[in-house]
């Protein structure tokens, strides 16, 4: 297991916190953490993808992070007192998870400091990359961060397949995690389908020029 929650954690301890975990199962489209709900515990993605997000007043979703396997949901569930969940988490495909209640958790975070130090790193990691995001909206233009995210996501998410690289996401959550319009998602893609830089499906993009996409982000 390499999640950065455990790092610098020897295998015996390791073997232990993962002994203190349950597992459970979670289909498509079901909800693992809510917004606003009680932090009772904390996830670590074993199999299949998730997607967080924030909604709204308008009830428009604003993707903040597309989980892949190793990703740790609930990082609030650490603090003794924790405030309740600022997003909420939904699992894209069939998922896999390591689950510790809130008692539990916080027991081992006592017994292995460490734990609250690596979560308090990957907190500042979110931070980091939310603050590059804004900045880019200002820096960059749409056909950039679409670019961006595109190339983010295949590296994380995406299948090798002998086409290209394929990434499960429909065009409403890629303009989301992108920051622009749906229509100039739809625009830039069909364009870009047109060059022969990527295929489109339903719920699927698939990459086939990679680099074409990398000289967008580099002019």
């Amino acid at each position: 297991m390499k999640s950065k929650l455990f790092a610098g954690l020897d295998n015996t301890i390791l073997r232990q916190i993962l002994g203190a975990a349950q597992v459970r199962h979670f289909a498509p489209k079901m909800n693992v953490i809510v917004s606003g709900a009680q932090p009772n515990h904390l996830y670590l993605l074993v199999r299949g993808r998730a997607r967080a997000y924030v909604l709204t007043e308008s009830g428009s979703e604003i993707l903040l992070l597309w989980a892949v396997p190793e990703v740790v949901l609930g990082l609030v569930s650490l603090l003794a007192n924790p405030p309740t969940y600022r997003v909420t988490a939904t699992t894209v495909t069939e998922c896999e998870f390591l689950v510790w209640d809130h008692a539990t958790i916080r027991r081992l975070a006592r017994t292995y400091p460490q734990l609250i130090e690596n979560g308090f790193q990957l907190a500042m990691h979110y931070v980091e990359a939310y603050m590059k995001r804004h900045a880019n909206i200002v820096t960059e233009s749409a056909e950039s961060r679409l670019a961006q995210s595109l190339l983010q996501l295949a590296r994380k998410a995406g299948v090798v397949q002998p086409s290209g690289v394929a990434i499960d996401i429909t065009n409403e959550q890629l303009s989301s995690f992108s920051d622009i319009s749906p229509f100039t998602a739809s625009r830039l893609l069909s364009r870009w389908e047109h060059e022969h830089w990527l295929t489109k499906q339903r719920g699927r993009v698939t990459l086939l020029a990679p680099e074409d996409l990398e000289a967008v982000m580099a002019a």
